[in-house]
């Protein structure tokens, strides 16, 4: 197996939004279980998985830059996430929290959810 090193990743907002990125986690993509368990059912659970699936959010600390106004549009925006080895993860999404933070004598940082609708387009490295 190879391995990755997560140096490098940038996150890109259509509106053109860029910050220096510190950490990232997700997106935290799941989808419900449908219990199918009946009265002939006899000592565990069955279940179905549902068919929609959400693609969850994804959580990014930042450096933050008060001078800068984080995109905090009305409608979904394409993004796109680039790895160091050039692939790509592409979805519509919105940021849904924005929480920044300056702690004394401390770099000043923020803390981001992005919101995914839709499904995630992934390219591998070019």
């Amino acid at each position: 197996m190879t391995a990755f090193i997560s140096t490098g990743i940038a996150i890109t907002f259509a509106t053109g939004f860029l910050a220096e990125i510190l950490d990232v986690s997700g997106p935290n993509t799941s989808r419900e279980n449908q219990n199918v368990s009946h009265m002939g059912t006899t000592d565990w659970h069955e279940f179905l998985p549902t068919k929609l699936t959400d693609a969850g959010e994804l959580s990014v600390d930042l450096h933050f830059n008060p001078g800068t106004t984080p995109p905090w549009g009305d409608d979904n925006e394409a993004i796109e996430i680039t790895f160091p080895d050039t692939s790509t993860w592409t979805f519509q999404g919105h940021l849904s929290s924005f929480e920044p933070g300056a702690p004394l004598e401390e770099k000043m940082t923020a803390s981001v959810t992005i919101k995914v609708s839709g499904e995630i387009t992934i390219a591998g490295a070019a």
